[in-house]
């Protein structure tokens, strides 16, 4: 272990080089971008990756990606054929943004309903043609003091989504972002970076949906995005990660929220071999709201991590967390769920759960409910369960003729689908049922075949 969170602490000499790589050839790159980058790189220098010795990470060990060297991934690589996108595509949505390794690919993507005066396209392309539009937002809210991959997404800012929506605006249909990691033959390394402005008084719902094509070396997406929600706005966010049991996952999705606004973010993880989804609103205005809500499937030896960090900044505002997870196998879940109260945020109402089910004796959860309350007058509470399934349940359904594997699976998707009725009705969360139904399809494998090698004589 020591020798391991030694090397996790030294910053790799291949980031500078591809840093400085990076720098050299933008050269025409505004200079607020090149002064960005150039506080993210020193700000990861200083810090190195994290370590089981920082609080925030002490359950997630990432020697695995500190010891592996990671390269970013070339311009100019092999697109896949649209028919190999078929399966992550939503009929009902607005149109579908695509990228690839991080890089927009306007050939793949198409656009069906989109409001007029709404933007959707590249950050690249947005900062190079309309950096005024950018200054104001960009990196303003994301902490790259607190968290190493956001200060190490922020130093490669290359290219991501821009969405803006200007006030007033109301989509009837989710903007549905999609991000395909490929194969390469050496590990691969690509910082999609997103910013997402909505107006004052619009209505919004934004799926960012990650997945990977193929099974060459390792690869990891280190994404962020930052959100910045307007006064009396409305907008959902989905979270959607299902990359290959090979593929690392780091995201961050850090939200600005100002006053009355209401903000929802669903996040859905079911892929991947070590992901941590960092969440981090701020209720900066009064009279807001916030909920967390989300749903980690994990199985074999995956690693699903999920920080919850909301800040109420502001009084009168209100935030709810839900969080369930299934385990089976050998899968390591974590929830740290924390709530700051600031001192100003007077009549604070917060409430934080999560729930777990755990399919096998060899499965494990880490979660640790958080509060930190220097206001006087709030009401906040916190919880979490662990169980398995209910056995009395699942002999009353067996005694009613229900095969065991189908009995087990209708009780797991009940579980399940205490995070689908916290949704807004409509095509993200028929998505989002769909394939919790494929990945409880999946979760639960070992367990029914250890209980029926138990019960062999």
């Amino acid at each position: 272990m020591r020798a391991q969170v030694a090397t996790a602490t030294q910053p790799l000499a291949h980031y500078a080089e591809s840093f400085r790589g990076l720098q050299g050839s933008a050269t025409t790159a505004p200079w607020f971008l090149r002064k960005l980058r150039q506080d993210g790189f020193v700000r990861f220098s200083d810090r190195g990756f994290p370590t089981l010795r920082d609080e925030d990470w002490r359950f997630t060990n990432v020697a695995a990606i500190a010891q592996t060297p990671f390269r970013l991934v070339p311009n100019g690589g092999r697109l896949p054929a649209p028919s190999d996108l078929a399966a992550y595509r939503i009929a009902e949505a607005a149109g579908e943004w695509v990228f690839i390794d991080g890089r927009f690919a306007p050939s793949l993507g198409s656009v069906r309903d989109l409001p007029k005066g709404v933007e959707v396209g590249s950050l690249a392309n947005e900062i190079e043609n309309n950096p005024g539009a950018i200054e104001p937002h960009l990196g303003r809210y994301l902490n790259i003091e607190r968290d190493p991959f956001s200060a190490l997404n922020t130093a490669f800012i290359d290219d991501g989504a821009y969405i803006h929506i200007p006030r007033g605006t109301v989509l009837r249909s989710p903007i549905h972002l999609l991000f395909i990691s490929t194969a390469h033959n050496a590990p691969s390394v690509h910082h999609p970076r997103n910013l997402i402005v909505v107006g004052e008084t619009s209505q919004a719902t934004i799926i960012e949906q990650y997945v990977s094509l193929g099974r060459g070396e390792k690869v990891l997406c280190n994404t962020a995005t930052e959100l910045s929600v307007g006064d009396h706005s409305v907008v959902s966010h989905y979270m959607i990660e299902r990359e290959e049991e090979g593929a690392f996952n780091i995201s961050t999705l850090r939200i600005q929220q100002g006053r009355t606004a209401d903000v929802a973010s669903h996040s859905l993880l079911a892929g991947g071999a070590l992901v941590r989804n960092n969440v981090h609103p701020v209720l900066a205005g009064e009279g807001g709201e916030c909920l967390i809500n989300g749903l980690f499937l994990g199985r074999h030896r995956q690693h699903l991590d999920n920080y919850m960090l909301v800040e109420h900044a502001s009084p009168h505002c209100a935030s709810r967390q839900f969080y369930n997870g299934i385990l089976d196998g050998h899968a390591h879940g974590v929830f740290h769920g924390r709530i700051i109260v600031h001192k100003q945020a007077q009549k604070t109402d917060a409430k934080q759960t999560n729930r777990n089910l755990l399919l096998s004796d060899t499965a494990q959860i880490d979660t640790k409910p958080q509060l930190e309350i220097y206001a006087d007058d709030v009401k906040c509470t916190h919880g979490a369960t662990i169980g398995q399934i209910d056995e009395d349940a699942l002999f009353y359904l067996r005694s009613r003729g229900i095969a065991e594997a189908s009995a087990r699976r209708l009780l797991l998707f009940a579980f399940a689908s205490e995070c689908l009725e916290r949704m807004r009705a409509g095509p993200a969360q028929a998505y989002v049922e769909n394939l919790i139904q494929q990945a409880l399809g999946y979760v639960g494998e070992a367990s029914r075949i250890q209980n029926h090698q138990e019960s062999v004589p």
